[in-house]
């Protein structure tokens, strides 16, 4: 029997969600089902389009009303958060998905838009062969604790301080 294991990709760099995105295309390929659960996020990008030629075995959804900057966060991002989460536990929970993945739930806990502990719960009991991936700059001590796989992704260069913009096919 498969065992799913939980998968944190976090840090300041480029690449957390691309790497999400690697891991589903893979599994897919595998013919595994995957549930991606973007949170933060409102903006439907060129992964978007590429993901739904896999709709059959890709799920993903958006939970967000866009980056947050500073401030206490709106009524409206909370709820699309809460959302996220209630749709996250019942793909979990189903039991109808082999990897579920988190895409900036790292970036929603530290902007208070979700409790950890929630998402730890999730973690505790997930089915013993789902996969869950999570993302974002800034994981939760308790939940790197929790994981059995970190990446901390490191910034060392980046073109975008030279003024170069976010490139279609790229970064969005």
């Amino acid at each position: 029997m498969r065992k799913g294991y939980v998968q944190v990709y976090t840090g300041n760099s480029k690449g957390k969600t691309t790497a999400a995105l690697g891991l589903a295309l893979r599994a897919a390929g595998a013919g595994l089902k995957v549930f991606f659960a973007q949170f933060i996020k409102k903006r439907l990008c060129s992964e978007h389009k590429a993901l739904a030629r896999f709709s059959d075995l890709i799920t993903i959804r958006q939970f967000g009303t866009g980056f947050i900057r500073g401030g206490a966060p709106s009524q409206d991002a909370l709820s699309a958060a809460q959302k996220g989460l209630k749709a996250v536990k019942k793909a979990v929970m189903s039991g109808n998905y082999d990897v579920v993945i988190l895409d900036e739930i790292n970036i929603a806990i530290h902007s208070r838009l979700i409790n950890p502990d929630e998402v730890i719960e999730i973690i505790n009991n997930k089915p013993l062969k789902t996969e869950i991936v999570l993302t974002g700059r800034y994981a939760d001590e308790n939940i790197i604790e929790r994981a059995d796989l970190v990446t901390e992704m490191k910034e060392i260069k980046h073109y975008y301080k030279k003024g170069v913009k976010a490139r279609k096919g790229i970064e969005h």
